[in-house]
């Protein structure tokens, strides 16, 4: 791991063990304010130097997108708070600066057919011998929660056991993004996956004293890299795959793991107005069963594109 190297560093190591004593994590944080120590070092910046001049030349010199300077700012920002707070500095440089107007983000929306496609192509890529079926059965899984359920990426990776709840067909998640635990009901489709999985499981695995609902290689933990990898194999497998493209000031994503969790959402709220619900009325519950902590999260999904817009959108700057 890289450390810090600037005339701050020991000042920016106190901050990462400060904030990691209070619970926080240190990513992506660290990352930020090391970018911050670099551009330190490449400036050989004394302390007297470091006047609110300085940190507009240094937003004016990254060469980041608006989003990721305001990120890296904000942080740079924060620890100048707790220099204040030491009283190491008696005022903070970057307080006063304003963040910079930043791209609108357009995720990409996958279908409810897109969704069926993609799930149908990961399955047809398990593989029956006993040394991959059972792991690439869990990666399937995994992908299907997020599709289904809307589920992060690192949530169905962390699922306990215990947390699958057969009799109910529910899923218990904690320690969410925003620390607040939620339990979700699941569509039978999936819950009977689930069963069939550890049905096989039970029948491959004589001792398993993994606690986790999803094995990876060699029975240990299924891991982040290794979803990511099935996901955009598969994608570009059926031709979903495109490039992330910046038209003006608008950001068009590429299709990522997180696309999924997105399309659960706009997808959610078309099939409630199908039926001649109110988005309005159909957003409280959307966002409890998402585990927003605040209703704003939820309601952006309104202002989403759905994918044939937003392709047709798209298509017009290609």
């Amino acid at each position: 791991m890289k450390t810090f190297e600037s005339f701050l560093a020991p000042q920016l190591k106190a901050f990462i063990a400060y904030r990691k004593s209070l619970g926080y994590a240190t990513e992506p944080t660290r990352s930020r304010l090391m970018i911050f120590d670099n551009y330190l070092k490449e400036q050989k910046t004394t302390s007297q130097r470091l006047s609110t001049a300085f940190f507009l030349q240094m937003r004016a010199d990254l060469k980041m997108e608006p989003s990721s300077v305001n990120s890296v700012m904000y942080d740079t920002c924060y620890f100048f708070r707790y220099l204040v707070r030491m009283n190491l500095y008696a005022t903070n440089p970057i307080e006063d600066l304003p963040p910079l107007p930043e791209y609108t983000f357009i995720p990409f929306i996958f279908s409810p057919a897109q969704i069926d496609q993609l799930l149908d192509s990961t399955v047809g890529r398990i593989r029956q011998h006993e040394k991959y079926f059972l792991k690439e059965f869990a990666e399937y899984l995994a992908i299907a929660m997020m599709a289904r359920c809307g589920m992060r990426i690192s949530e169905p990776l962390r699922l306990d056991k215990k947390h699958y709840r057969r009799d109910e067909k529910t899923l218990y998640i904690k320690r969410t993004k925003f620390k607040k635990d939620r339990l979700i009901p699941i569509p039978k489709a999936l819950a009977q996956q689930i069963d069939n999985y550890l049905s096989v499981r039970r029948a491959l695995l004589e001792k398993d004293k993994n606690s986790y609902l999803l094995v990876g290689w060699q029975k240990n933990k299924l891991l982040d890299s290794k979803v990511r990898g099935v996901f955009n194999h598969v994608v570009e497998k059926i031709g979903l795959d495109q490039p992330r493209r910046i038209v003006a000031d608008t950001i068009f994503a590429r299709p990522t793991p997180h696309s999924l969790r997105h399309s659960f959402a706009v997808n959610t709220l078309k099939r409630a107005m199908s039926r001649g619900i109110s988005p309005q009325n159909a957003l409280p519950v959307l966002a409890v069963y998402m585990g927003h902590k605040k209703y704003k999260h939820t309601i952006k999904y309104l202002k989403m594109l759905d994918a044939e817009h937003r392709n047709t959108f798209n298509d017009f700057f290609t």
